[in-house]
């Protein structure tokens, strides 16, 4: 160890946020001289602004170009804002992956869906083992969350150890897995330099609750319901999928389960020994010849997804599956901020064809996987760490998360943004002392692009503006052959006929100030009927379309 060696934490993504988790550690003199490790690579999704983009992924160049410094990549559990981005960036990083079982089983198929190879870089980590990374030292924390085998980590070198916790949260009985041991976790809790610990419900007072008080509260509602029941939930949430099952076999009902991701993952689950009590499941088809109390249908889609199996099932475009009214929906899940305007079109578009709507605002059927005040207070208590680094939140969570941490005696908590280097030793506390590039990067497609790229402007401009294609056929003599062909969409046109007789005049005006013959003057000619078939179209309709220019020569 060199006198001069230092210990830092780089977030790239999901400090400031919620989604698209990137974490890294370094040891070493100087920045580009030190050893790194990744935990986590995930992604965050597209909203309405920005079409055309499903995948967000934080942006890795950073890491990229000191890959060969790159020691491994941990993965904490399998949900998709921790794992989602792997398969997409670790091809620019080629180094090791460590995984539990179950995350590893995830971490498999989303390579095989972008036909890669991972098996000579996949490492399987036992439950609350240990593991070297030099010069990192790993001891896996096993903890409770809403998806099988929730790690966190503590990080230990010659320096000082930090403690990651990912996500998690307090459950005495959380149905799928153990409930946390608190005693082995102090043991190894010894001098903890820094936590980096997760901020999602750190502004909600009292504990996040149990899953097993949602399993006999979801049972029970659904034990009074008379017709078709569908409930939808996360497809990660695996604990919550046992509790959907659970409560429909007490109320005497089939289970029928709707959604590519909701069978891949209980296929996933089954495999790893879990969801052993879901034995049988109804296809769509049989379900059909059951009467309506007989059946209840586990759904993908509770974001309101366009293609998610609840979404199409409203709309009628299910195949065999019926919803009527009288007929009742179950959103067991919260609403991720960004998806209330969506899912709240879905819940009103449902109610209004007779159909009930039951969620978490109306009953107990949805438990957070995430530490409420009291939970982040136990974990204080055991831990002890000297200084705290919120992270998998908004600013307004991490800024409450520091008040918090001064509340519980923590002397040097430290607020961070995504791309800051935070120096944790040398020093008496941790330390902001240099910026990382970092953004996002748009999934286009099958390409990653950069966020300012020409083709998320293009379509967000489009998308506002409309587009207008122009095509000129232009004579030997110079003069335009018969009328421009024209093309648009995304235009408020009250008249066709009008709009196009107005585009034809000022093309005509314009194209008599050029030759259109002369090759040399073609660029300026395309350049002023642009300007001039725009001008004209804001005046008629108010938008300035995307618009292209063809000059033909026949």
């Amino acid at each position: 160890m060199s006198k001069n060696s230092r210990l830092v934490f780089l977030p790239l993504g999901g400090t400031g946020e919620i989604g698209m988790n990137m974490n890294l550690y370094g040891y070493g003199n100087e920045i580009d001289d030190m050893k790194w490790l990744i935990v986590d690579v995930g992604i965050t999704f597209g909203d309405d602004t920005t079409p055309g983009v499903d995948v967000i992924l934080p942006d890795h160049e950073f890491i990229k170009e000191r890959k060969e410094n790159l020691q491994g990549i941990i993965i904490t559990h399998a949900h998709e804002d921790h794992v989602g981005g792997l398969a997409y960036l670790w091809p620019d990083l080629k180094c090791p992956i460590y995984a539990t079982a179950f995350t590893a089983s995830i971490i498999r198929l989303k390579f095989e869906e972008r036909g890669i190879n991972i098996e000579d870089k996949l490492n399987i980590v036992d439950l609350s083992s240990e593991i070297q990374i030099k010069p990192f030292d790993i001891k896996f924390q096993t903890l409770t969350h809403s998806i099988p085998e929730p790690n966190s980590l503590f990080i230990k070198t010659k320096l000082g150890t930090i403690y990651h916790t990912g996500d998690w949260k307090i459950d005495d009985n959380p149905i799928v897995g153990e409930s946390i041991d608190f005693n082995q976790l102090k043991e190894n809790s010894e001098e903890v330099l820094a936590m980096v610990c997760d901020s999602t419900n750190v502004l909600t007072s009292g504990r996040s609750g149990s899953e097993s008080t949602v399993r006999g509260n979801l049972a029970g509602v659904i034990k009074k319901l008379k017709n078709r029941v569908f409930v939808t939930s996360f497809a990660s949430n695996v604990a919550r999928l046992e509790t959907i099952a659970a409560a429909a076999k007490e109320s005497g009902r089939s289970l029928v389960v709707l959604g590519r991701s909701m069978h891949r993952m209980i296929s996933v689950a089954r495999q790893n020994g879990i969801l052993k009590d879901i034995d049988v499941i109804l296809s769509e088809k049989d379900a059909a010849k059951k009467k309506k109390h007989e059946v209840l249908y586990l759904c993908t889609g509770s974001q309101g997804e366009p293609r998610g199996a609840m979404m199409r099932i409203s709309n009628q475009d299910f195949p065999h599956i019926d919803i009527d009214q009288d007929d009742c929906v179950i959103f067991s899940s919260k609403i991720i901020p960004g998806n209330e305007k969506k899912l709240y079109k879905l819940h009103n578009q449902l109610v209004k064809e007779g159909i009930e709507v039951i969620s978490e605002e109306s009953e107990y059927i949805h438990v957070s996987g995430h530490p409420n005040r009291e939970d982040l207070r136990d974990m204080y208590n055991w831990i002890k760490p000297k200084s705290v680094i919120p992270v998998h939140g908004e600013h307004r969570h991490m800024l409450e998360h520091i008040n918090f941490a001064k509340e519980m005696q923590v002397p040097y908590p430290i607020k961070v943004e995504n791309g800051d280097i935070v120096r944790l030793y040398p020093g008496k506390k941790p330390e902001v002392f240099d910026k990382a590039p970092s953004g996002r990067l748009f999934v286009d497609g099958s390409v990653a692009v950069e966020e300012d790229s020409r083709s998320i402007k293009e379509r967000k401009n489009i998308s506002a503006n409309g587009i207008l294609d122009v095509t000129i056929l232009v004579t030997p003599k110079g003069n335009i052959h018969n009328k421009p062909i024209l093309n648009y969409s995304g235009l408020p046109i009250n008249s066709d006929e009008e709009y196009q007789y107005e585009l034809e005049n000022i093309i005509e005006k314009t194209a008599r100030t050029f030759m259109l013959n002369n090759q040399n003057q073609k660029d300026n000619i395309i350049d002023a009927i642009k300007i001039s078939c725009r001008k004209i179209t804001k005046e008629i309709t108010g938008k300035k379309p995307v618009t292209n220019i063809k000059l033909i020569r026949i």
